[in-house]
């Protein structure tokens, strides 16, 4: 199985605060990984140092590394706006920009200098196609994407992100603030997107974690506790941490 990001005994800081301990982990290819843990344990930390997103926040530090094909995400080679676009990140409210459905999804590319309007129509085409979103806007995508339902929202931020081409796509909590239809339509389309993308999401329900992930982990104050297959974690865990979240004793 190919690895797409290692993880090698990384640890995060927030000032003094030893935020993530020591984390070793692959993810891999065209597979869906799942962090589970209860408020607080690290989760979304850890899914933010994977694109650096964290470099916004400051006096924070990492110790260890994080290689992405290869190559060392925190050496000071990879531009972090270039890493951005290849590991794309997707919020757990829908945030469309206050700009038509089309214009939300070019922004990206307009950003990169692409303004061909037939390449931008099909890539506004494909993105919603590939999102399940097009039969239902495609008489509208000059229109206000805020006009747009919850989970309409949230799809068309994921095609957003992949409008860029990434190669990862992070979810922190993607559904968390959508009813139970949308959640449904949300985890469908990401089955079908991991065909062509990697998807790491956080999420805080581990039916979740149990419908739709390959492999998942599942973090306690700041360390990973447990990372195997999905199957083995929910059905025969090793650590008896696990096995006292999952079968609901805490968290």
């Amino acid at each position: 199985m190919e690895s797409v990001i290692k993880v090698e005994n990384l640890n995060f800081y927030y000032g003094n605060f030893l935020a993530l301990k020591d984390i070793n982990m692959d993810i891999y290819k065209n597979n869906i990984t799942a962090f589970i843990g209860p408020s607080g344990c690290g989760k979304s930390t850890f899914l933010r140092t994977l694109n650096r997103m964290n470099d916004f926040i400051e006096n924070t530090r990492v110790e260890g590394k994080i290689l992405f094909q290869g190559q060392d995400i925190y050496s000071g080679d990879l531009d972090p706006v270039e890493l951005r676009r290849r590991i794309g990140m997707v919020f757990q409210k829908p945030n469309p920009f206050p700009k038509t459905i089309y214009e939300n999804i070019v922004y990206g590319l307009r950003k990169n200098g692409v303004n061909k309007k037939e390449v931008l129509d099909e890539v506004v085409e494909s993105t919603l196609k590939a999102v399940a979103l097009y039969d239902e806007v495609k008489d509208k995508i000059y229109k206000s994407a805020l006009e747009l339902s919850g989970g309409q929202q949230q799809r068309l931020c994921i095609a957003r992100a992949i409008a860029m081409q990434p190669e990862v796509v992070l979810m922190d909590e993607p559904t968390s603030a959508l009813d139970p239809i949308s959640t449904l339509k949300i985890e469908e389309l990401l089955l079908e997107l991991k065909k062509n993308y990697t998807i790491i999401i956080v999420t805080h329900s581990m039916q979740q974690a149990a419908r739709i992930s390959d492999w998942t982990a599942f973090f306690l104050n700041g360390e990973v506790i447990e990372y195997d297959t999905t199957e083995k974690i929910f059905e025969n865990p090793r650590d008896k941490r696990t096995e006292d979240y999952i079968t609901g004793r805490f968290g």
